[in-house]
């Protein structure tokens, strides 16, 4: 059973209409998640905005936006000033352009969305909006409001779909250059380049989701699970001493060692 949707609105394309629905493609809610409590009586604490120099509770009413020109000087915008400046709709996806699907980098995704027909009557517009896509290889860029501000986004076909990213905005992206640019070493030697060429080839596989297990997420669970049933500490485990690697390491000498390593790994086929 399909997730219930978190958004429901329009798609528009010109003057085609349908009704959509969006889902995050992405979740969190499997991950392990911690309340703080009062140690002494177990209860969960709660978190309360207060004045930096005062400590005094600010409520709810009292609140304001603030944007920082200076030291401890603010311009404070208000409720009204800041609606003004939002999309006249919220609730309607309008593609402005279209770019070609291979044209966006990777750096600008932010969050993967599934985006459907929201009934059976919208699925015919919605359809012929995603096949037109497919068939000019282009993607459609948009905007609107979610997670409670304007997003960029762009809608992608994908099977009987369509995916909607949010894009991070021109001044989200910091410059590759600023870290790259002065990074020697574009010549390399070839000899090393096809040691650590065989090593890739060595340790390729075919994509699997299951390689992305996060250990982490894992052993917390063992270990809650683990308090549970014992009603006290879990057994700790030894930590390994870590590997210390050599101050001066040979780089032949260590691909060598890496790529005879590999082989090693792999069992001969039966019938072989």
């Amino acid at each position: 059973m399909a997730p219930k949707s978190f958004w429901k609105g329009y798609l528009k394309l010109s003057f085609v209409t349908c009704a959509v629905a969006m889902t995050p493609a992405v979740s969190d809610s499997e991950k392990v998640r911690f309340h703080t409590l009062n140690r002494a009586t177990g209860n969960r604490i709660e978190s309360r905005y207060v004045d930096a120099e005062t400590g005094d509770v600010v409520e709810r009413d009292e609140e304001v936006k603030g944007y920082q020109t200076g030291d401890d000087e603010y311009v404070i915008l208000e409720d009204d000033e800041l609606d003004a400046v939002k999309l006249e709709s919220t609730r309607t996806i309008e593609i402005d352009m279209f770019v070609p699907r291979d044209s966006i980098e990777w750096i600008w995704y932010d969050r993967p969305h599934y985006l459907t027909p929201a009934d059976a009557v919208a699925e015919e517009a919605y359809s012929v909006v995603r096949e037109a896509m497919k068939a000019t290889n282009m993607v459609g860029i948009s905007r609107v409001v979610l997670y409670r501000r304007e997003r960029a986004v762009m809608l992608e076909p994908r099977d009987k779909g369509i995916v909607l990213w949010t894009l991070r905005y021109g001044d989200e992206v910091r410059d590759e250059d600023q870290y790259f640019g002065d990074i020697k070493g574009d010549k390399v030697e070839p000899k090393l380049k096809a040691l650590v060429t065989k090593l890739i080839e060595e340790r390729s596989q075919p994509w699997d989701p299951t390689m992305l297990r996060d250990p982490v997420q894992d052993t917390l669970k063992d270990i809650i699970a683990s308090k549970k049933k014992r009603g006290g500490k879990p057994l700790q485990r030894k930590k390994a001493e870590p590997e210390r690697p050599s101050n001066v390491v040979n780089i032949m000498d260590a691909l060598k060692k890496s790529i005879a390593a590999e082989s090693g790994k792999k069992t001969p086929r039966k019938g072989k």
